[in-house]
């Protein structure tokens, strides 16, 4: 988010201090992500040490927690896990907020520079092991398992019937309504072809605004906040699709993932439902947000973009998922 939330920022500085036993000397507001109930600060510590917090109004998901540490002992060392308090556990409680703590990665997400050649490779080598990855019993009990029924449809029609009425987004939906509506029609026509592929564990987000790397260093892989067992196609999308960053896959990349991740041949109707799916997710989501009492101008400008670049691309006539 880039509104900042109701918080008062020295208390929450403290509180970070107190539970992971860091001096805190300064906190500074990351005005980064479209999550609308999660927060992000930079917490620099005196000793020089840096840290990246998380805030989230209600709780993390169990996985969100478990997983990233799990998946870091198996060896999948590109993953950003949080850190442990001294008694153990990782989430704190701060209020109506949970609280978690990174560690803090230079360089910047790649959404706009793009991964270089060698990144592509270790980016296919990554998700390869990823998808290799047996979870323990623990981690399994607690990840959401994929059943191809979206709720994002009905939030659609639900919001649009606000949006139509709306100073902000009446001109919006008369202009793209239409063709969102028709979206909402192919997610639940896809989903009723799909062939249910085999289950691997799914980091669900994994675009290049999820990938950190200091030039042509290895990559710290974040945000492992809603994980899921569900076919390898869930991420592959994120790769395979020239929606997410401003450098996607050509030819030549997609030749430098394969050398990473090995033999691939994508389901064309998952990797369809996955595409139209995240579209019409994001866009009930921008719309919420627009339609927030309680949004800043600044934010819902900041959705508004966001929201009109997706439905612009939905309305081509020459739009296929």
């Amino acid at each position: 988010m880039i509104d900042k939330p109701d918080i008062d920022e020295r208390t929450l500085a403290a509180e970070v201090a107190a539970a992971w036993s860091v001096d805190v000397v300064d906190l500074v507001f990351m005005p980064v992500g479209l999550d609308g109930q999660a927060w992000a600060y930079r917490v620099e510590t005196s000793d020089g040490g840096r840290y990246f917090l998380k805030v989230r109004r209600g709780d993390f998901t169990p996985a969100a927690v478990l997983l990233p540490g799990f998946l870091r002992a198996q060896g999948l060392q590109q993953v950003v896990a949080p850190l442990d308090l001294p008694e153990g556990g990782a989430g704190r409680g701060f209020g109506d907020y949970r609280l978690l703590l990174y560690p803090f990665h230079d360089g910047g997400s790649l959404w706009g520079r793009g991964l270089t050649d060698r990144q592509w490779t270790e980016y296919g080598d990554f998700l390869g092991r990823l998808h290799r990855v047996t979870p323990s019993a623990e981690v399994a009990a607690v990840l959401p398992v994929e059943t191809y029924r979206s709720s994002a449809g009905e939030r659609l029609r639900t919001l649009g019937r606000r949006a139509a009425t709306s100073e902000t987004l009446g001109a919006f939906w008369k202009r793209y309504g239409p063709a969102l509506h028709r979206l909402a029609e192919t997610v639940d026509d896809l989903a009723s072809r799909v062939t249910p592929g085999q289950h691997v564990t799914c980091h669900a987000d994994i675009h290049p605004g999820n990938l950190i790397a200091d030039g042509d260093g290895p990559l710290h892989v974040v945000d492992w906040d809603a994980p899921i067992l569900a076919p390898r196609e869930r991420d592959l999308m994120f790769v395979y699709s020239t929606d997410f960053g401003d450098h996607p896959i050509n030819a030549r990349r997609a030749e430098l993932f394969r050398e990473g991740y090995g033999p691939l041949e994508p389901d064309p109707v998952l990797l369809r439902y996955y595409r139209s799916e995240r579209h019409l997710d994001d866009v009930a989501a921008f719309l919420g947000s627009i339609l927030d009492p309680e949004a800043s101008a600044e934010s819902r400008a900041n959705d508004l973009h966001w929201l009109t670049r997706i439905a612009e691309a939905v309305a081509d006539p020459g739009y296929t998922p």
